[in-house]
C-alpha cells in the first residue's frame, strides 16, 4: 500500500504514544488520606510533621506515609484504609485544634514522572467518587441592608461636609431607603440637588411634610439594586471558590443557579462537617480606630470594666485591644489587596486599595489621626448545628479576631499599606483575606446531599461493566461481519478509547456518570465510521476494483460521508456544552471530545494498519 506517506505512520505513531502515556494515571486508583493546612499564623513545616507522626503512633493508626507537598502549604497523611483514615482524622483535629484545618481526602497514587510531565489521572465526579453537595441561598435583604446602612452614614458625611443643616439620617423600613430630615424647605432642595449629583443610583425625592419637618426620601433605584444582587452573587461564588481550596478539593463544582442560589459540589470530601463549617462560614472585615494604650487594654480585659466610647477585642495572641465603636470602613468597600515587601525597609507589607466610599472615609480618618493606631478586625459567623429538644438547630456562632493593629504613619484614602507583618506568608495569607476572605452577604446551607464512598465504588463498577460491555459486543459484531477488516476497526476502537481518556485526563474533565455514558455512546458511533468505510470497499470489489484500488477508493469515497455525519454530531455536542450545565455539559464534553478522536483513529489509524497488512502484497481478494 504505497500512498499511504511515512509522515503519517509517524503521525498515528506519536499520537498513540501520547494516548498510551496520558491514559496511564487512570490506572492508579486513589489512596485514603488526612490533608492538613495551616490557618492563619500556623506554619506547615517539619516540626507539624513530627507533631503528626507522633499523635498517629499514640493512638496506633497504622499511615502508609506522612508527607509536606513541594510548595510548603499543606501536609498529607495516606492510610491503607476508610479506617484508618477516620480514625487519624479525629485524632488529628482534637490535637492540632484551630490552628490547621484537617480535612478528610483521597490523595493521588500517580507516580512522579507521571505528574512531571502533567499527566494525572481523570478526577471523578460526586456520582462516582462520593462526597456532598450543598444548595445554598444568599441572603438578599442582607444586601439591601448593608447598602441603605452604607448610603446612610455617606448622606450624614455629605450633609456635615456641606454645611447643610439637618436633624436626621436614618434609614426607613427595608426596601423604602433613607429619610433625612431638614429645617427648611431650601435646606431640603439643596440636599436633594446634592444627593442627586453624588450619588447617581439614588431616587431622590421631597417626604411629607409636618411642622418644621422637611422630609427628603433617597431610596436605590431597582437596576442598582439589581446590579447589586448579581454582583453579590458573583462575590460570593469567587469567595466559596477560594475557600473550598483549602479543603483541597479536585475539580469542586460552584456555581450560581437562579437569582439567588449558589450550589457547591465537593467530590472525594468524606468529612462532611468539616466542609460545612467552612464553606458556610460568613466573613466580614472592619477598619477601626485604636483607643487607649496597650496596659490601660490589659486593664480593661483583667476588670472587665470597658470605657464607654470602646469595645474589648482580642487578637490570634490573646493580647488585648480596645478598639473604637465607630467603624471607619468595611471589607466590602475593598477593591483589590495584594502582598510584598515595603521599598524602604524590606519588611514583608500589604497594599490594599478601596472604593471611592471607603476611600472617602478613610481619608478624613487618616487625616485627623497620623501617629495614632488602627486596627482591622476580621469578624466571621457560622451556623453550628446543635440538638435541642431531639432537633437539629441551627445556632449561630461569631468569632471577632483583630489580625492587625499598626499606627498611622501618614494620611492616604484609596491606596494604602499595612505595614509590620511577621513574615511573607503572614503577607499572603492576610492579602488573601482581605482580597477574597469576606462573603458579600451571608449564605445558608438550605439543602445538604451526601453520596457515600460505597456508593460511588458501586456507580464506579457498573459504569465500567457498562462500558467494558458496550465495548465488547460492538468489536464482536464488527470481528464476526468484516472478518480481517473487523479487527482492524476493532484495534481502532481500542485505542479510540485510550485516546478519549488520555484527552479527558490532560485537560482535566471530570468523569461522572453522564460522562461515562457519553463514552459508551462514542465508542458505538465509532464503528459507524469503519462500517462506511468497510461498505464502500466491498462496493468497489462488486464493481471489479482490483483489492489495493477497492480499499484506496474506499478510504477516499467514505471520508467525505464520515466527515458530514460527524460534523452534525459535532454541532449537537457542542451545544450541549455551551448551552448545558452540570451532568449535561459533561456528556457533551465526552462526547465531544470522543467524536473528534473516533475520526481519527477510525479512518487514519485504521489506513496504516491496513496499508501494513496489505501493502507490496499482490492481493486476490480481501477479507471484508
Amino acid at each position: 500500500m504505497t500512498d499511504f506517506p511515512r509522515w503519517k505512520y509517524a503521525l498515528v505513531v506519536i499520537v498513540l504514544l501520547f494516548g498510551l502515556v496520558y491514559a496511564l494515571p487512570n490506572i492508579f486508583p486513589p489512596q485514603n488520606a488526612v490533608q492538613i493546612s495551616a490557618n492563619r499564623g500556623a506554619t506547615v513545616d517539619a516540626a507539624l510533621k513530627a507533631k503528626v507522626e507522633g499523635v498517629l503512633q499514640q493512638n496506633k493508626t497504622p499511615v502508609s506515609s506522612v508527607e509536606i507537598d513541594a510548595a510548603g502549604t499543606r501536609l498529607l497523611a495516606r492510610f491503607p484504609d476508610a479506617d484508618s483514615q477516620s480514625k487519624a482524622g479525629d485524632a488529628l483535629r482534637q490535637s492540632l485544634g484551630e490552628q490547621y484545618t484537617v480535612a478528610l481526602n483521597l490523595a493521588s497514587t500517580v507516580p512522579g514522572w507521571l505528574r512531571s510531565i502533567n499527566a494525572n489521572s481523570m478526577p471523578l465526579g460526586l456520582d462516582l467518587q462520593g462526597g456532598v453537595r450543598f444548595l445554598m441561598e444568599v441572603d438578599q435583604n442582607a444586601v439591601v441592608d448593608t447598602q441603605e446602612t452604607r448610603y446612610a452614614e455617606d448622606i450624614r458625611s455629605l450633609l456635615r461636609d456641606k454645611n447643610i443643616p439637618y436633624d436626621s439620617v436614618n434609614r426607613n423600613p427595608r426596601g423604602q431607603g433613607v429619610g433625612v430630615i431638614l429645617r427648611s424647605d431650601a435646606d431640603r432642595q439643596a440636599a436633594a440637588t446634592l444627593l442627586s449629583t453624588e450619588y447617581t443610583d439614588l431616587q431622590v425625592g421631597d417626604g411629607p411634610t409636618t411642622g418644621d419637618r422637611f422630609v427628603l426620601n433617597a431610596t436605590v433605584k431597582p437596576a442598582k439594586l439589581r446590579e447589586l444582587a448579581q454582583s453579590t452573587i458573583r462575590q460570593n461564588v469567587s469567595t466559596l471558590r477560594n475557600r473550598v481550596n483549602a479543603l483541597g478539593v479536585s475539580e469542586p463544582i460552584i456555581q450560581q443557579q437562579g437569582e439567588s442560589q449558589i450550589i457547591v459540589e465537593l467530590a472525594g470530601v468524606q468529612d462532611t462537617a468539616e466542609a460545612k463549617k467552612l464553606i458556610g462560614a460568613t466573613a466580614t472585615l472592619q477598619y477601626r480606630a485604636g483607643l487607649y494604650s496597650p496596659q490601660q487594654a490589659v486593664d480593661a480585659a483583667r476588670s472587665g470594666s470597658v470605657p464607654p466610647d470602646a469595645k474589648l477585642y482580642y487578637g490570634r495572641d490573646g493580647r488585648p485591644y480596645l478598639l473604637s465603636k465607630k467603624i471607619i470602613a468595611t471589607g466590602d468597600e475593598l477593591i483589590n489587596a495584594n502582598s510584598g515587601r515595603d521599598q524602604q525597609n524590606g519588611t514583608p507589607n500589604v497594599d490594599v486599595q478601596l472604593n471611592s466610599s471607603g476611600a472617602r472615609k478613610m481619608a478624613e480618618f487618616t487625616n485627623a489621626n497620623v501617629g495614632k493606631p488602627m486596627a482591622v478586625l476580621y469578624i466571621t459567623r457560622v451556623n453550628e448545628v446543635k440538638i435541642i429538644d431531639g432537633k437539629e438547630v441551627k445556632v449561630p456562632k461569631t468569632t471577632e479576631e483583630v489580625i492587625n493593629y499598626a499606627n498611622i504613619s501618614s494620611p492616604f484614602s484609596s491606596k494604602f499599606q499595612t505595614n509590620g507583618l511577621p513574615s511573607d506568608s503572614e503577607a499572603r495569607d492576610l492579602a488573601l483575606l482581605l482580597r477574597g476572605g469576606s462573603l458579600a452577604a451571608p449564605v445558608d446551607i438550605v439543602a445538604e446531599s451526601v453520596i457515600g464512598p460505597s456508593l460511588g465504588a458501586d456507580n464506579i463498577k457498573k459504569g465500567f461493566n457498562a462500558v467494558m460491555i458496550g465495548l465488547g459486543l460492538v468489536l464482536l459484531a464488527a470481528a464476526i461481519y468484516y472478518k480481517l477488516f473487523g479487527l482492524v476497526a476493532d484495534i481502532a476502537l481500542f485505542l479510540n478509547l485510550v485516546l478519549l481518556v488520555a484527552v479527558m485526563s490532560l485537560i482535566g474533565v471530570t468523569l461522572t456518570m453522564p460522562g461515562i455514558a457519553g463514552i459508551v455512546l462514542t465508542l458505538g458511533m465509532a464503528i459507524d465510521a469503519n462500517v462506511l468505510i468497510c461498505e464502500r470497499i466491498r462496493e468497489e470489489l462488486r464493481n471489479g476494483s482490483s483489492p489495493l484500488a477497492a480499499i484506496r477508493t474506499g478510504y477516499d469515497k467514505a471520508w467525505a460521508t464520515i466527515l458530514d455525519a460527524n460534523v452534525t454530531h459535532l454541532l449537537a455536542a457542542l451545544g450541549l456544552m455551551t448551552m448545558g450545565s452540570g451532568p449535561i455539559k459533561g456528556f457533551g464534553v465526552t462526547l465531544f471530545i470522543g467524536i473528534l478522536t473516533s475520526m481519527f483513529t477510525s479512518v487514519t489509524v485504521t489506513h496504516a494498519i491496513t496499508a501494513l497488512i496489505h501493502g507490496g502484497r499482490k492481493l486476490k481478494t480481501l477479507s471484508v
